[in-house]
């Protein structure tokens, strides 16, 4: 394979060993992430336990109030808020590590759901904690709550850090909410959110000088210090220790640069032992390119071809500046990467068919995972939906690996409502290329709304939904 001719693209790239026969011994190597014999009831169950554990000191404590009292009302929902808040932000730090065992029990998915409607849980609970508080002592002490909060910032310790927290978190949420995020850049999104770890930070020494669980209570002082250092250690470990180790043990370099097709390339990267990166076909890495200008922002990127011990492929679309600058990196440069993330894999298959559906640039991992699965007459059915045929990419390798695997691909090809049909995907057609599709897995990666479309399908035509796997881009 060769590549065309363009700023930083260059022609020496290994081969792709299309047929998948080559590289079996190599996916049979592979080590899958541990689920540390977990399930997803247990994980559940831990969290819902610690907030009745929480309400319970809360209660030891004799914080509930005389429901006669009105200050004492507000006063204990405004700590019982605070309690409940700052666990919920601690829970959003433990999703934001990006725990290996989290991502196979849930799928990213899942966890971004959980971590955007925690962010405005933790937002909400906060804020209640401030109205609430300062209303009660306003109450009992006959003040105004202007003049209670200006007592709170001058003679109470670490209150001026508290309300900037309080703040921090505020913002956080504003740019959570659908239009803002419309509008920010992955990378000024990604900014923000770091934030949230310097909140608690702030909110700690609010918490540590005057919560209701440090006042007298050596165990529920261990039980907090405990949740706060079980969630720096993951994040420590998952976004920092671990991706420096496998930077210094696999030294992944940039090896070249190919055109796919107008505005999308791929990059092929190299390095040492990759056959011990414990990766999918299906997968996706964060990377970091250390190169001028870009070195600091982190962008994820999904497997374009199966774990092959030899290179990791991804393929880019040319949608931003990120991509644009991405797109002239040179061969050499180092690349650091976090992961893998994600359960889009082979590993959850029901079926011994598969129908996989790709939209646009959505084919990269269903394009590796085509790769990893076995040869079975009609086995495989591939749906590729494209607006134009310029915009096909791995043409030549998907026909071939399909022919290879005795399967159909079918492409999909137009402008929905003129070209083609106005719901190509719809249930009609689905049952018609695929009539045995009840006893399919499906793969499904593309925008949001195809693979809305596509699920409407899949439920009128009675898919069971443990055989429904998807793919979908989120902020995490």
């Amino acid at each position: 394979m060769g590549a065309a001719d363009g700023a930083g693209l260059v022609v020496a790239i290994p081969p792709i060993r299309l047929a998948g026969q080559a590289t079996a011994a190599v996916w049979r190597s592979l080590r899958v992430p541990r689920s540390w014999g977990l399930r997803p009831t247990d994980v559940t169950l831990i969290v819902f336990a610690n907030a009745a554990l929480i309400v319970a000191m809360w209660v030891r404590h004799g914080q509930v109030p005389n429901l006669g009292n009105a200050g004492a009302v507000l006063s204990a929902a405004g700590q019982l808020t605070a309690l409940l808040g700052t666990y919920s932000a601690i829970l959003q730090v433990v999703l934001m590590s990006r725990s290996p065992w989290l991502d196979q029990l849930f799928g990213i998915d899942r966890i971004a759901g959980w971590h955007r409607w925690l962010g405005f849980a933790t937002v909400f609970l906060i804020l209640g904690h401030v109205v609430f508080t300062t209303a009660g002592y306003a109450v009992s002490n006959g003040h105004s709550v202007l003049a209670e909060t200006w007592t709170f910032l001058t003679t109470y310790p670490y209150m001026l850090m508290a309300y900037v927290a309080t703040l921090l978190f505020v913002v956080i949420a504003v740019a959570s909410a659908r239009a803002a995020r419309r509008r920010l850049s992955y990378d000024t999104w990604h900014f923000i959110h770091l934030f949230i770890y310097l909140a608690i930070a702030l909110s700690f020494g609010h918490q540590l000088a005057v919560g209701t669980d440090f006042e007298r209570d050596p165990a529920a002082i261990a039980y907090w210090v405990a949740l706060y250092v079980v969630a720096a250690l993951l994040v420590l470990s998952f976004r920092v220790l671990i991706p420096l180790r496998m930077t210094i043990r696999h030294r992944l370099r940039v090896h070249a640069l190919v055109e796919e097709a107008p505005g999308v390339f791929s990059i092929y990267i190299t390095g040492r032992n990759l056959a011990e990166l414990p990766m999918r076909a299906g997968q996706f890495f964060k990377f970091r390119f250390l190169a001028k200008g870009i070195w600091w922002r982190v962008h994820r990127f999904s497997l374009s071809a199966a774990p092959n011990g030899e290179f990791v492929r991804i393929t880019v679309k040319q949608l931003g500046d990120f991509t644009k600058a991405v797109r002239s990196l040179q061969p050499g440069t180092p690349v650091i990467v976090e992961g893998p993330y994600g359960i889009f894999t082979t590993l959850r298959r029901r079926r011994p068919r598969a129908l996989l559906i790709a939209g646009g640039i959505g084919i990269t991992p269903l394009r590796a995972l085509l790769e990893e699965m076995p040869q079975r007459k009609n086995g495989i059915i591939l749906l590729y939906r494209a607006r134009a045929w310029h915009d096909v990419v791995f043409k030549g390798e998907l026909d071939e690996l399909i022919r290879a695997r005795g399967g159909e691909v079918h492409y999909i090809i137009g402008r929905r409502g003129t070209e083609i049909h106005l719901y190509p995907l719809s249930a009609k057609y689905l049952r018609s290329v695929a009539p045995d599709l009840r006893e399919r897995d499906v793969f499904i990666c593309g925008p949001g709304e195809m693979i809305e479309g596509v699920d409407a399908s899949l439920a009128a035509l009675g898919v069971p939904s443990e055989q429904i796997h998807r793919e979908r881009f989120a902020f995490l």
